[in-house]
């Protein structure tokens, strides 16, 4: 049994997504980080650096915070959505990397001030405004060689990636001037699991559509 510590964020709904593709049994634990409860005593014994998602592996007995580490130990224990082949794993790693040193912070900065703090700095929303539009672009140029992020198999490269773009109108982007992005999104979006990830804890999100 798994159990997940999670928000309706990006972050969180990589690993639900992942769970639910796995289809193997998870609790949730909703932390309302509206409400600062990611700063609790008992949060913070499975996540030190206070922030969703995080996991406890019962049969392991092991507790995972960042979303990056817990997609690849969840692949590796379940041997799914991670290449075998040397040279394709190596491609999975480096697009997982990609999303969570670069396309994750840079959007998450692109949420912040173009979302919830407009107005507040022309200079920072510019900046992250196109710093998005830039991602968007890597990211509609790697899809226009590959079906998905890693190659021609979706793996949690993708998982990863998925939910921040889920956010484009957020970010200001118009997903259609992305056309590889938008049929990659798309397609992912029709998953089952996608959809049942998506809305963990259960509030009734709904998938934006293109």
């Amino acid at each position: 049994m798994i159990d997940l510590y999670t928000w309706t964020t990006p972050n969180g709904r990589k690993v639900s997504i992942l769970l639910e593709e796995l289809n193997i049994n998870y609790k949730v634990i909703p932390i309302n980080i509206t409400k600062n409860e990611q700063f609790s005593e008992k949060f913070i014994n499975i996540s030190p650096n206070n922030k969703i998602p995080a996991i406890f592996d019962h049969e392991k007995k092991i507790s995972l915070m960042e979303s990056g580490a817990i997609l690849l130990y969840l692949a590796e224990k379940y041997k799914k959505f991670i290449p075998n082949k040397y040279t394709e794993r190596i491609k999975c790693i480096e697009w997982l990397n990609f999303q969570t040193g670069s396309q994750g912070p840079m959007l998450g900065q692109a949420h912040h001030f173009l979302k919830f703090n407009k107005g507040k700095s022309e200079y920072s929303e510019k900046r992250y405004h196109d710093e998005a539009q830039r991602l968007y672009k890597v990211i509609n140029t790697q899809l226009k060689k590959n079906r998905f992020l890693a190659g021609d198999d979706y793996t949690i490269a993708d998982i990863a990636t998925w939910p921040w773009v889920a956010r484009f109108q957020w970010h200001q982007i118009d997903l259609k001037k992305y056309q590889y992005v938008a049929d990659w999104y798309t397609n992912i979006s029709s998953r089952e699991a996608v959809q049942k990830g998506y809305d963990i804890p259960a509030i009734g999100n709904s998938i934006p559509k293109v």
